[in-house]
């Protein structure tokens, strides 16, 4: 079966079998009090960047783990990578729209003030932008492990729609593909997946706020060189709508193809 997944700063030289990995602090109050794992109880732990080792704990405390090396490896960052521009959700589904897009597998999650966001990051004495941004890392961190991820979204602060056309710009320039997520587009998304799956290297996909994308972001977009794609005939709601076109891409690549890490591999 696959294993729970802990995060844990390797040894010095990485992980290495016959070598020991401790738990401490955050992590290791909830491995050993809240999930009560204790001595001859195995798991993974990861550093968040493809690096992982099977464990098998050797000593415990209320908040602390000591565990022996099994087995270490690394794994590639599925490709092609994709990006998720996410326009601000109000701000009682921020968390969840994180952690929607975490564990249906994006590797970097943009926030995005666009034009008809009701949510505002503002900056100021109360740093709420901050806050709010904190709030976001901590939710992909959470749901990458849920999901038994080695690899952690990276979760970039926040942008506007000029810092949004120049990443637009960036990924084009590179080879990748941007599509922008929108209901009146006439392109689905599988079949322009299926055009740039071969070719691109980034994907970057673009999802607007629950009143859309104003027609004058689209037209600075589009003149970046990102495209208007469409899910199906339903409008979604900006929470739903990125982890539903992540789907899509999972399923018309190879990105979905590994496995997750076993314990006990079948034979």
């Amino acid at each position: 079966m696959a294993a729970s997944v802990f995060l844990a700063d390797p040894p010095p030289g990485g992980y290495a079998v016959g070598e020991t990995v401790e738990l401490t602090g955050a992590e290791g109050r909830h491995a050993a009090t809240v999930r009560r794992l204790g001595v001859g109880d195995r798991f993974v732990v990861t550093d968040g960047e493809g690096a992982y080792a099977a464990v098998t704990v050797t000593a415990a405390a209320k908040d602390r783990l000591t565990a022996h090396i099994d087995a270490a490896g690394d794994r590639p960052r599925p490709d092609p990578r994709v990006t998720v521009v996410q326009a601000l959700p109000k701000s009682d589904r921020g968390e969840q729209t994180v952690d929607a897009l975490t564990e249906a597998g994006a590797d970097r999650i943009v926030p995005w003030q666009a034009a008809r966001c009701v949510a505002r990051w503002r900056t100021g004495a109360t740093d709420k932008s901050a806050k709010a941004l904190a709030r976001w890392r901590a939710a992909a961190r959470e749901a990458g492990k849920q999901a038994r991820r080695l690899h952690l979204p990276e979760v970039n602060d926040l942008h506007d729609t000029a810092a949004l056309v120049a990443e637009t710009e960036r990924v084009r320039a590179a080879g990748g593909a941007v599509w922008v997520l929108h209901e009146s587009a006439t392109e689905p998304l599988p079949a322009a997946l299926a055009a740039a799956a071969d070719t691109a290297g980034e994907l970057m996909l673009i999802v607007g706020p629950e009143g859309g994308v104003a027609e004058e972001e689209l037209g600075r977009l589009t003149a970046a060189g990102a495209a208007a794609v469409r899910l199906g005939p339903q409008v979604l709601r900006t929470a739903l709508a990125g982890a539903l076109a992540l789907a899509v891409i999972g399923a018309g690549t190879d990105r979905w193809s590994a496995r997750p890490i076993e314990l006990d591999p079948p034979r």
